[in-house]
């Protein structure tokens, strides 16, 4: 019975030291601004609204070690539904560069597109907007920052 109980009690301790290594990655390669996804843009006004929408902390959840922000209660519950269909793609980092170069690189969250059914964001600032540039190969790029957003994201 002792190693019954031994073998849970590891089983738990191992399972709680992955949960925590998780939310760490999560803390060290997503885009975040003091914990915060998407500069507190709301993920679910992209999809409802077609616009970015700064959330609030009045409508804040904690998923998974990463803070986001609600421009509404019903959207901060349709995200606690469904969390990754909501999160954005790479980690919150531009999808362009992700691309591109494999490089984790600063968005703007005004500038976006919804990719099957998932939130891609993008780098635009002193006249370089990237969604320009993901628009002339998409799959191509697409297929390419999924392969690199995996060897980052592991």
């Amino acid at each position: 019975m002792k190693h019954i109980v031994l073998f849970f009690m590891v089983g738990l301790l191992a399972a709680g030291m992955h949960a925590q290594d998780q939310s760490g990655l999560r803390k060290k390669q997503f885009n975040l601004n003091e914990g915060v996804a998407i500069n507190g843009y709301d993920p679910v006004a992209y999809f409802t609204l077609n616009k970015a929408v700064k959330g609030s902390k009045d409508n804040t959840v904690v998923h998974e070690a990463v803070t986001y922000y609600f421009s509404s209660a019903a959207n901060k519950d349709a995200f606690i539904k469904n969390p990754a269909k909501y999160e954005p793609e790479y980690g919150g980092w531009c999808a362009y560069a992700m691309g591109a170069k494999g490089e984790k690189v600063e968005v703007d969250p005004k500038t976006f597109k919804i990719v099957n059914g998932r939130l891609n964001l993008f780098y635009n600032k002193f006249f370089n907007n990237t969604l320009t540039e993901w628009n002339k190969d998409e799959a191509n790029l697409k297929k390419k920052a999924d392969a690199n957003w995996s060897k980052i994201y592991h």
